[in-house]
């Protein structure tokens, strides 16, 4: 007998060992023979993180096409792992530390401090892997790699010397994003830009003397969100702060920066200062002469129109250098502090002020205003002003990020770029949505030099060697590295390895091939390399996707995948990004110890509309684990009705219409699931399978036939057909359900398997759902009892709507009339009116030539019915009620239309809030079609 409720605490863990006991999910398991392969490779998560909802999202949406595609008989391989993600695992183990009260890493060295790193991740590494499982992820786990692992680090080493081999992997002296705190450059996508707006504004010769005191305590609070403008004299002439023939005004957020001034930069057509082109300005307080050069970066419309050039400090700024050959002077060092003595970039050309000099070993935030005030001292401070602008921050230090020239090691990716380019093209690789393709492309066709090192000692350190006069040397190992010194030098000598580590993305992205063995020739990368499908964030098409492309192909000399899937954003209920400042964010894990997995996922995939952020609310994922209770009830009700699997059964021999109609409707579903799932159409694949489970299986065949399975008198064939037929129902429903909702439909199985005879129509290994086959129903299609069964559906729904619409009370029976019925619908008629007069609540039928007077008319599949309605309601009343509410309905779209037409709303409002709108007025124009429907039927 059947547990009175589902509990999904109680079963899934249950149903994960069971699972795993049975392998049940290892590479190939139940695959037919000759099957084709199907392998996805998961995104890997980093090591040190938990479950978000993006992870839920991901993660679901692979697992309904594994379990989908295992059912087809695919020989699948879910290839799972995690990756090392060294800023945050570094930060992690040093915080650590710490709390422990150990010494810090430099301390410790290098080597003990890895050895804290490799015990952290055996004791706490395993988090995320274990809540995918709790999520019922179908990889196989005995598979489980890891971007440090030895056969990951052998990949890496090799694919790095093969590209310095090639010509593609080099060291140079370049801009990268420096994080100050952690003392390494970090990728792009490791940086937020944090809006910043300051309050202090004051102007030369306005009212008030400038106050710096009163500008510190401003910037103690926040250093960034105001622009400065400064007056640099032109050479040749006495600086007259009253004469603006005697300087050019540039405007800056970092004052700090103008220390490494070599250039100021005008629009070549800009009327007002265009005739100073070709001129020099003296740099104040550095007393430098530098160039004022002509250049299309300088929007004669921003600002004062002239910008100053710091090519050690500002990306643009490092491009407006490189074209005008300016000289490029680091002032920070790797803490960003200001670092002025002994810098010979600094010095050569200069004549420093002495109170320039003594702003060596400033932090960049105190010399910021110490700046200021000097200019300020000398008249050369023309304005400050409150200015909104993004400043670059690192998302683990959180600390503002300098752009600065260090010595970092890059791989000219141009070449690999454009056979990543030319794959999409020909497409040997296709995204869905079609619509990131132009971002991939994008990207590619200005793709730059990517910076592979990290100032870090987690992760892959970087395989080259120096020799003692500085010479590199890139090998595998030391070993292989002195020989090449031997050969360069004659002799051995004392190599020193670069201290550095790769990006992570480098190892990521040989994720595709080195997980299934690569460099060595496996049979599992023969098997299953290229991959079929990547699902997979828009925020990392750059950093992980286009790189996986370019490696695969150049190393596997194929494209990785054949297809990527793109998925969207998990919002909050109002559309509102999920972020912990905002308290909005929603822990997937929390959902599942309220309403279970299963709930979650179903929510995820029902959502899952191509290119359309999912907006989830709690309440969506209450509903769908309402949907597993109604399952698991009408399961429990089939039981209590003698509904079991019966020897013989054939489903295509049934002969009543209705038993024929749930069958026909069942291969409908499993065709449309069918058609959805491996398009990427998820939320289509689970609205079929919602439809046919919740409205056609519980609501309408249960309901129609109650009387043949509780009714007395009964034929015995036509019940015995109808409890085999509900038998085989529930089976065909744990299995199109699976894909989704694993845990539930894995359980029901288990409960109905002793249930009446043995699942011999069942394809694959029945001892689990996952393990069967994907129903073929085709056979099952039923034009004839869909006409009759559909047609009392569709009958009793519209006189349902009808009467919700005009108002009939609840309670009140309503006669129904068929206007000239064909021969065929009285005969559907009159087999099931006692089912129609009790679900319609009609009081009885008949058959007219014309309808009668005062009559609801509802257009049932070409058929016309009638509901007369004198003396049930005031037709007259309810055509003026819905005439009111389609007029309130126009003035509440009016309103909507008028702010989302609105320039300045559009510019200000939050997303949420012009997403809130637009929802509105959807729900209002949806409301008006169904008042437009009322008011033709009353007509």
């Amino acid at each position: 007998m059947m547990d009175k409720t589902f509990e999904p605490a109680a079963v899934e863990a249950r149903i994960s060992k069971a699972w795993e006991e049975a392998n049940a999910f290892a590479a190939g398991r139940g695959a037919q023979p000759g099957a084709e392969p199907y392998c996805i490779v998961i995104p890997p998560p980093n090591v040190t993180g938990s479950l978000h909802m993006g992870h839920a999202l991901n993660n679901t949406l692979q697992d309904v096409l594994c379990r989908f595609e295992r059912m087809r008989g695919k020989d699948v391989l879910w290839q799972p792992g995690t990756d090392h993600a060294g800023i945050a695992t570094q930060m992690v183990v040093e915080r650590r530390l710490a709390a422990e009260n150990k010494t810090d890493r430099r301390s410790m060295g290098r080597e003990a401090f890895l050895g804290e790193v490799w015990r952290w991740k055996e004791e706490s590494g395993g988090t995320i892997v274990n809540q995918l499982r709790r999520l019922g992820a179908s990889c196989d786990w005995s598979r489980e790699r890891f971007t440090m692992d030895e056969g990951l680090s052998a990949a890496v080493l090799k694919v790095f010397v093969g590209l310095h081999r090639q010509g593609l992997i080099y060291r140079a002296k370049r801009l990268v994003n420096w994080d100050p705190k952690f003392q390494t450059a970090i990728s792009d996508l490791e940086v937020l830009q944090v809006e910043k707006t300051g309050s202090f504004k004051w102007q030369r010769g306005g009212e008030e003397a400038f106050d710096a005191a009163k500008l510190d305590k401003v910037l103690n609070k926040d250093p960034n969100g105001h622009l400065y403008y400064f007056n640099y004299p032109l050479e040749g002439v006495v600086y007259d702060a009253d004469d603006a023939s005697t300087f050019i005004t540039v405007a800056t957020t970092r004052p700090e920066t103008m220390l490494g001034d070599t250039g100021v930069a005008v629009h070549p057509e800009n009327e007002t200062l265009g005739q100073l082109i070709g001129r020099n300005v003296l740099l104040p307080l550095v007393g430098r002469i530098i160039p004022i050069v002509p250049d299309d970066y300088a929007d004669p419309e921003k600002g004062t129109g002239a910008v100053k050039i710091t090519p050690a400090h500002d990306f643009n700024d490092f491009e407006v250098g490189k074209r005008h050959k300016l000289a490029v002077i680091n002032i920070l060092d790797g803490e960003a502090r200001i670092l002025l003595d002994e810098n010979e970039d600094f010095l050569a050309g200069s004549t420093p002020e002495k109170a320039a000099l003594a702003l060596h070993g400033l932090d960049r935030f105190a010399a910021r205003k110490a700046v200021v005030a000097l200019m300020a001292e000398r008249g050369l401070l023309a304005k400050v002003e409150p200015n909104t602008n993004t400043v670059p921050h690192g998302d683990r230090s959180d600390v503002v990020i300098e752009p600065w020239l260090t010595d970092q090691w890059y791989v000219d990716v141009k070449p690999l770029a454009n056979r990543a380019l030319k794959a999409v093209q020909d497409g040997r690789t296709k995204f869905t949505p079609e619509s990131w393709t132009k971002v991939y492309y994008d990207w590619l066709e200005n793709i730059e030099p990517w910076c592979v090192s990290r100032q870090l000692w987690w992760g892959h350190q970087i395989p080259a060697w120096y020799g003692p006069d500085g010479e590199c040397f890139v090998a595998e190992s030391e070993t292989a590295a002195q020989a090449l010194a031997v050969n360069h030098y004659g002799g051995p000598v004392a190599l020193t390895r670069d201290e550095d580590v790769l990006d992570t993305w480098f190892s990521s992205a040989l994720w595709p091939f080195s997980t299934l063995g690569w460099p060595d020739d496996t049979a599992e990368l023969k098997r299953y390399y290229p991959t079929a499908t990547l699902v997979t964030a828009f925020d990392i098409i750059f950093f992980w996707v286009a790189r996986m492309m370019m490696m695969g192909l150049n190393f596997m000399d194929e494209v990785p995948f054949r297809d990527v899937y793109i998925h969207a954003i998990v919002r909050d209920e109002k559309g509102a990004k999920m972020s912990k400042s905002k308290g909005n964010v929603i822990d997937p894990l929390t959902l599942v110890d309220q309403y279970g997995a299963d709930a979650l996922r179903f929510t995820l995939s029902a959502m899952a509309a191509q290119g359309r952020d999912i907006k989830l609310a709690t309440s969506r994922v209450e509903g769908y684990r309402n949907f597993a209770t109604k399952i698991w009830n009408a399961a429990r009700f089939a039981e209590l009705n003698g509904c079991a699997r019966a020897a013989g059964f054939d489903p295509a021999a049934v002969k009543q219409p209705l038993n024929r109609w749930i069958l026909s409707e069942a291969a409908t579903a499993a065709e449309e699931i069918a058609a959805g799932i491996p398009t990427f159409r998820f939320n289509e694949a689970a609205g079929a399978a919602y439809r046919f489970v919740w409205n056609q299986f519980c609501d309408w065949y249960l309901e129609l036939a109650k009387p043949v399975l509780q009714g007395e008198g009964v034929d015995p064939a036509e019940k015995a057909e109808t409890q085999a037929t509900t038998a085989y129902v529930i089976d065909l429903i744990c299995q199109l359900l699976h894909p989704f909702m694993p845990f539930l439909t894995e359980e029901l199985w288990a409960q109905k398997a002793g249930e009446g005879a043995p699942r011999e129509l069942m394809a694959g290994d029945a001892s689990l759902v996952c393990l069967t086959r994907w129903p073929d129903l085709s056979a099952l299609k039923d034009a004839a009892a869909e006409a009759e069964i559909g047609f009392v559906v569709d009958l009793i729904s519209d006189i349902r709507s009808v009467r919700s619409e005009v108002n009939v009370p609840a309670g009140t029976q309503a006669p129904l009339v068929l206007v000239n019925a064909s021969a065929a619908t009285r005969g559907t008629i009159e087999s099931w009116r006692p089912m129609i007069e009790r679900l319609a609540r009609i009081s009885g039928i008949a058959f007219e030539t014309a309808s009668p007077g005062q009559s609801a008319q509802i257009i049932v599949r070409g058929e016309v019915a009638a509901l007369p309605l004198a003396g049930i309601i005031d037709l007259e009343v309810e055509r003026v009620r819905l005439t009111k509410e389609m007029a309130k309905l126009d003035q509440d779209i009016a309103v909507v239309d008028k702010k989302l037409g609105n320039p300045d709303f559009m510019a200000r409002a939050p997303d949420e809030i012009v997403e809130e709108n637009r929802d509105r007025k959807a729900a209002a124009q949806a409301r008006k079609l169904k008042i437009a429907e009322a008011l033709a039927r009353l007509s």
